[in-house]
């Protein structure tokens, strides 16, 4: 796992500014400690930051093949590499190095852009090819390593693993995107392609760039869709095959030249990944675990399983001041991210690295198993919906879910606001606001007259909507969890898990989102993922002779402690930060609704720590950008 940076010249071979790529790779030097690389030829620059995991030795980077002629600067792992470098070179292709970076070069040279079908793992790369003149620039399958690409003033574009590398471009514009702004405060994320810069995009997951130097087209190209068809299984065959696959997948991602552990919160899928990777190990495996004294903690379960598999366990008690810690987002992301759980993230993974270079993690299992409560709660609404004709939906129970009150702080079976408001709404868009972090009328109620005009018009819901519509499949679960793979598992988890642990050059290698493994859990029966009140039966079922009763079946727990309290006795410090200059200097925010918001959470009215917190994060922007001189001008609405 490392940085890269790139400068091409698509119109032709423009000399590249050496200083200018060394400092873009300077930028992001966190995620590539151990070592840093630079080729610069007339009309392309590839830059690289090293974290040293497979071949320590020799897999510097940029690599080239054999006569120089090919060379990539490549982010994250290729797992099989051994099985596909036999292959290419009983195909007649001469490895120098041990590295999997070098396979990627040579699928390239004997494949093109078809090269990815045969690549397994998290990557994002760019790889130039003088002899075709073309720039090739890949994202994996799930968008686990990330890539932001922009035109610069001089018109090269110029790509880097974070905002941060681009950012070092001078000149580059940093107009602050409307329809983001928007977004952010819908999901708590900015989904690809686009970023809180209008003139910077994300290449989306699972898409890639050819660029053909003397051609002006730049249009990402999908290579490949997570399959929805659903494939007959009984529930021993099931879990047998699930065991199996989690066995394979998690024996891929224990080969490294480094020390390696595991994240272990006590939950369901980081437990099952240390039952199984502690069983491919002579040695014991070393375990790692945060915890949040007073109420939200989940040392006990985690040291469960430490001590039923004999792990080498760190357990660490941790308590985060939210309102401090809002400030490093923009820092660490560099955009706007509203994801509370990445703060506590942030702490784990520092914790793992003094001690290895690469974890092991849970992450994936809800969205392929269906673990997420909301799947229980979209299954049910859509049962009702189906009960109950449009316009009875539509205007009866709408009209009910408009006059109920919203009781925030009343036992759960009295707020029912907006279960109705759910049922009332088309399967799509309830979905969505499900998932809403700050519904529409909140959202524009917060928004100063000159944001509110500029994304009129802007709804976050539509990627949400024609995602449920085009997955292919009839099935609600197939349905969300297709809108989550493709929305919130790239946008959110795995954008925290990246930036979080590459803060502290830590690279998180997760077996349960092998896209061979999506494409098996994700095409389950129903009935293998939700049964009764069960997420993720079939991972529990399976796990049952590996895993304590208490682990597999305890009611699940967010990682991240309560902001409400904290919020209501920091009051006074919120004023400070959501009412003072950055915040009012940027004429994007209505003072007065911020302040009622204040005021009514301290007075214990509401809880509003949700959309507090992500007007802390984007004060943190705000603030990260007035250091560097940038105007928080919007740009125009397209």
């Amino acid at each position: 796992m490392c940085g890269i940076a790139g400068i091409f010249y698509q119109a032709g071979p423009t000399g590249v500014d050496p200083g200018l790529l060394r400092r873009m790779t300077d930028a992001i030097a966190y995620r590539g400690p151990d070592g840093d690389g630079h080729h610069v030829e007339p009309g392309v620059g590839l830059g690289h930051r090293r974290l040293s995991i497979i071949d320590v030795g020799g897999g510097g980077q940029p690599m080239f093949n054999e006569d120089e002629s090919v060379a990539i600067t490549f982010n994250g792992e290729v797992y099989g590499f051994p099985a596909l470098r036999e292959r290419l070179q009983a195909l007649g292709h001469r490895f120098r190095t041990r590295s999997d970076t070098e396979t990627v070069i040579h699928a390239w040279e004997e494949w093109g852009a078809d090269c990815l079908q045969h690549l397994n793992g998290f990557f994002a790369f760019a790889l130039w090819d003088r002899n075709r003149r073309q720039l090739f620039i890949a994202r994996d399958r799930l968008g686990k390593k990330p890539l932001y690409y922009a035109y610069a003033p001089d018109g090269a574009l110029v790509f880097g693993s974070e905002l941060r590398a681009l950012l070092a471009v001078p000149g580059l514009p940093r107009r602050i995107s409307p329809r983001a702004v928007d977004d952010y405060f819908a999901l708590g994320y900015i989904p690809d392609p686009h970023t809180i810069y209008h003139d910077v995009h994300k290449l989306p997951a699972a898409h890639y760039l050819l660029l053909q130097q003397g051609e002006d087209s730049v249009q990402p190209q999908r290579y490949w869709a997570v399959p929805t068809a659903t494939h007959a299984a009984t529930d021993d065959v099931a879990c047998a095959e699930l065991t199996r696959r989690l066995t394979d997948y998690t024996a891929t991602r224990m080969v490294s030249d480094v020390p390696l552990g595991a994240f272990l919160s006590g939950g369901v899928d980081s437990s099952a990944v240390v039952a199984v990777a502690a069983g491919l190990r002579e040695g014991p495996l070393s375990t790692f675990t945060i915890g949040f004294p007073g109420g939200e903690d989940e040392r006990g379960y985690a040291q469960m399983v430490a001590g039923r598999y004999h792990t080498e366990h760190r357990a660490e008690p941790t308590t985060i001041d939210y309102i401090d810690a809002a400030r490093d987002q923009a820092r660490v992301f560099g955009e706007p991210f509203g994801d509370v759980s990445s703060v506590p993230t942030g702490s784990v993974c520092a914790l793992a690295r003094r001690h290895v270079t690469v974890a092991l993690s849970g992450d994936g299992g809800d969205e392929v198993l269906g673990g997420y409560r909301r799947y229980q709660w979209h299954r049910m609404t859509e049962a009702v919906r189906a009960l109950l004709p449009g316009p009875v939906r539509r205007r009866v129970i709408g009209e009910l879910a408009r006059v109920y009150p919203k009781l925030d702080r009343a036992p759960r079976w009295l707020r029912a606001k907006h279960t109705l408001t759910e049922i009332s709404l088309d399967s799509a868009l309830g979905y969505y606001r499900m998932v809403c972090k700050v519904q529409h009328d909140r959202r524009r109620a917060l928004f100063s007259g000159a944001l509110e005009s500029q994304v009129d018009g802007h709804d976050p819901a539509r990627p949400i909507v024609d995602l449920m519509e085009g997955c292919g499949s009839d099935d609600p679960l197939v349905q969300a969890q297709y809108v989550d793979i493709n929305t919130y598992l790239v946008g959110d988890i795995l954008t925290k898990v990246d930036r979080a642990s590459m803060a502290h050059g830590l690279e998180v290698r997760a077996p349960m989102l092998d896209y061979e493994f999506v494409e098996w859990g994700i095409g389950l029966p129903a009935r293998l993922k939700l049964r009764g009140r069960e997420g993720k039966w079939v991972l529990k079922r399976a796990m049952e002779p590996l895993l304590p009763h208490e682990v597999l079946y305890r009611p699940k727990q967010g990682f991240a402690m309560s902001l409400d309290r904290q919020f209501q006795a920091g009051a006074d410090r919120l004023r400070t930060r959501l009412l003072g200059p950055a915040m009012l200097g940027s004429g994007l925010f209505e003072p007065d609704a911020i302040a009622q918001l204040i005021d009514e959470h301290e007075a214990g009215r509401f809880n509003h720590a949700g959309v507090l917190w992500l007007l802390l994060v984007f004060e943190g922007f705000l603030v990260m950008e007035a250091g560097v001189g940038a105007q928080p001008a919007l740009a125009a609405a397209a």
